[in-house]
């Protein structure tokens, strides 16, 4: 018989509570819902590729929780509300909004088009503030909003990146606002993660050279592994963050140190 559980160990927990993930058909999304399901919480997953949720929902399946797919574009309102609504007539409830949906470009400022500029302001900023204005109306006091950010919301590391970090410095003061009108008043936390190199698709679209050339900016000597980013979102979705809100952390291997 395997020991019972500190207090400490419980309030890493989730049982009982649901959480919606943004851009769950891959990558770290897919990373994000299996370890919120782990932690006992099930999980709504909302992505435009709708027919590959069908992987992610399995691995919240097999992790014993339930799990719901909407198919949602983060960049129309009316999808956003969509996605909370079929949760609560689902699920139940919304406790927790992973708002992880985002895209990046890599295009040099003098040839960045319009279009460009605002396809990932929408998605990364405008996004997230749909999926939390819609969560908001909804969730009661303890639950959680983590914000998916970057550390190129922070410090810049050699590509041209002006629409990313652009919107990625825009959630984090978006995250501060909404801490600071929710937390006092509703009782709903919000936090943003500024992740450092992790493998995603947008890494996969890097120069072969680039993410080894960075290294060197990285204490910690290497790229970082999903599961330590995702065990960061089941921290600030749970109990065992109760008195933190309004703050980016950054989970980087040191980089925005260096």
């Amino acid at each position: 018989m395997s020991p019972a559980l500190s207090p400490v160990a419980d309030a890493f927990r989730l049982d009982g509570k649901v959480a919606v993930v943004t851009g769950a058909s891959s990558g770290l999304g897919v990373a994000f819902a299996q370890a919120l399901a782990e932690a006992g919480a099930d999980v709504a997953l909302g992505a435009r590729r709708a027919d590959r949720l069908q992987d992610t929902k399995k691995l919240v399946e097999d992790a014993g929780r339930r799990a719901i797919t909407v198919p949602t574009d983060v960049t129309r309102p009316e999808d956003a509300q969509r996605l909370i609504d079929e949760t609560v007539a689902q699920l139940g409830r919304v406790d927790v909004l992973v708002n992880n949906a985002g895209i990046g470009t890599a295009v040099p400022a003098t040839r960045e088009t319009p279009e460009q500029f605002r396809d990932v302001i929408d998605i990364n900023l405008n996004g997230a503030y749909w999926c939390a204005q819609a969560a908001g109306k909804v969730m009661e006091p303890g639950s959680s909003i983590v914000n998916i950010s970057s550390v190129l919301g922070i410090t810049t590391a050699g590509l041209p990146q002006a629409a990313y970090s652009a919107s990625k410095a825009g959630l984090n003061g978006l995250t501060r606002d909404l801490a600071q009108q929710w937390t006092g008043r509703k009782g709903i936390r919000v936090n943003s993660i500024a992740p450092g190199f992790f493998a995603s698709e947008m890494t996969d679209q890097y120069p072969p050279e680039y993410l080894e050339m960075m290294k060197y900016r990285i204490l910690a000597g290497r790229t970082g592994d999903p599961k330590e980013l995702a065990a960061t979102v089941v921290f600030l979705a749970s109990p065992a963050s109760g008195y933190i809100t309004g703050q980016t952390l950054p989970v980087d291997g040191g980089l925005t140190i260096t």
